[in-house]
């Protein structure tokens, strides 16, 4: 997973590309702090510094400004590159992201807005989460060759009960817990499944 990085505010009068940015991080940053129902079109052109029509030149809608606002930190441009060799280092990457109270508030904004707006968290599955729950198919597998899983589990099931996992930490776990507490959670779901973690028998 990847941080929802931060784009410093521009000042003067800034060129083309800085425009799209300070659009795309101030569209960003409200719907984290906000949530998608109370973000406008109007605060996010008083965010980025420039007026309404430099925004709908660019975008036809508050949806549509939204989801290139997603796509933009999480599209993976070198998907090829993903892959975990075991359950370890998997949730070492889950628990990192996890543990930026920036990436948990725009997941809980962004299964929070699925009524009204599905379009946002699948934009978020499209940029982001197709090639890692590929990936995440491929740790497990492999543990299961490994023998730290048993061999017939069934890999995507199991992968919806992460997943599951996930949003309850979301919920119910404060957002300054740290990495090693979030790797501990998942850890211990997975051993009711029969995962052996490294250095147990």
């Amino acid at each position: 997973m990847t941080d929802v990085a931060r784009t410093p505010r521009l000042r003067g009068r800034p060129r083309s590309q800085e425009v799209d940015t300070a659009v795309l991080t101030a569209a960003l940053d409200l719907l984290i702090e906000r949530g998608a129902s109370e973000t406008s079109i109007e605060q996010v052109a008083q965010r980025a510094g420039v007026t309404r029509a430099t925004v709908y030149r660019r975008f036809t809608d508050k949806t549509a400004l939204l989801i290139q606002a997603i796509e933009s930190v999480h599209q993976n441009h070198d998907p090829d590159t993903l892959e975990w060799p075991d359950i370890e280092h998997m949730l070492d990457n889950w628990a990192t992201y996890l543990s930026n109270p920036r990436n948990r508030r725009m997941l809980r904004r962004l299964y929070g807005a699925v009524d009204d707006y599905p379009e946002l968290l699948q934009a978020y599955r499209n940029a982001h989460g197709g090639r890692r729950a590929e990936a995440t198919r491929g740790a497990l597998r492999r543990s299961c060759d490994q023998g730290r899983l048993p061999r017939v589990t069934d890999v995507r099931v199991l992968q919806e009960m992460l997943n599951g996992a996930v949003l309850h930490h979301l919920g119910a776990y404060p957002d300054t817990i740290g990495a090693p507490m979030i790797k501990d959670f998942f850890v211990a779901i997975l051993q009711q499944t029969g995962y052996t973690p490294p250095g147990r028998p």
